[in-house]
């Protein structure tokens, strides 16, 4: 394998699964590590953003680095501050 799309595939072709899991995971991070830039960008840290929020410094630092996955409530409560938007692509 030379990269992580050609792991992706290998692990499509043996257990899908595994494949399923292995997307998820991807886009969760994808979207956790597009809050962490935006809320660097605009100079906050967790805790600023926590406040902002009404939520603990530490349930913004779980979610930041993917101990927990947010409900969607959640989410978009720490989208809004940062001027991002979720979109669903078909």
């Amino acid at each position: 394998m030379k990269n992580w799309n050609d792991y992706k595939e290998y692990v499509k072709n043996i257990d899908s699964d595994s494949y399923k899991t292995l997307s998820d995971m991807e886009e969760q991070a994808q979207l956790i590590s597009a809050i962490i830039k935006q809320r660097n960008e605009l100079g906050l840290s967790q805790r600023d953003l926590a406040a902002i929020c009404g939520m603990p410094q530490s349930s913004v630092a779980r979610i930041e680095s993917l101990q927990t996955s947010p409900n969607l409530a959640t989410l978009l409560k720490l989208l809004r501050p940062l001027g991002l938007k979720l979109t669903i692509i078909k």
